[in-house]
């Protein structure tokens, strides 16, 4: 679903934050095993960041048109709580984000919900999704071939409905 349809049914309670989050993240589960496009997905905060962002919208209180748009982040930004791992071994362990980067702050401020981070090749660099730490990420439409890099989760992602807004660096 394009961002800027869903502010609009939203609005018209045609649809809802937490029925479009549930679609994201059914196809994760769907797709994710075979294309790994995901390094990680949070689903109990994307599930209570929904349900906050239909209370706004029932009430007529959208924080903007990105409010209740289900978002993915590449694993080279901090997300407060979540390790960011840079695709590499050597960062594997790192120990959760203290804080959020602007971006990612900003886009929970603008009610857009995190379903997760996408894969992302060692220290993003490469024009191949291929992460030491997590493995391939491979095309959608041909599994022997890459989505490309260094936001091949992304693309892949982007390319199986996983969500409407995947933040990245290139792709």
């Amino acid at each position: 679903m394009p961002v800027n349809e869903l502010g609009e049914l939203y609005r018209r309670k045609e649809l809802s934050p937490r029925s479009t989050v549930k679609v994201a993240l059914d196809r994760i589960d769907a797709f994710n095993e075979t294309v790994n496009a995901f390094r990680f997905v949070d689903r109990e905060g994307a599930e209570k960041a929904a349900a906050e962002s239909e209370a706004r919208w029932m009430k007529g209180e959208p924080l903007g048109p990105l409010d209740g748009v289900p978002a993915s982040v590449k694993d080279i930004l901090w997300v407060k709580g979540w390790t960011t791992t840079y695709g590499s071994l050597v960062l594997a362990d790192k120990t959760p984000a203290t804080e959020d980067a602007p971006c990612v702050a900003r886009l929970r401020e603008a009610g857009a919900i995190l379903l997760g981070m996408t894969q992302s090749p060692e220290t993003g660099w490469k024009g191949v999704t291929d992460s030491p730490a997590h493995g391939i990420t491979r095309n959608p439409w041909n599994l022997e071939r890459t989505p490309g890099g260094s936001s091949g989760g992304a693309a892949a992602a982007a390319a199986l409905g996983m969500g409407c807004l995947l933040y990245t660096s290139d792709a």
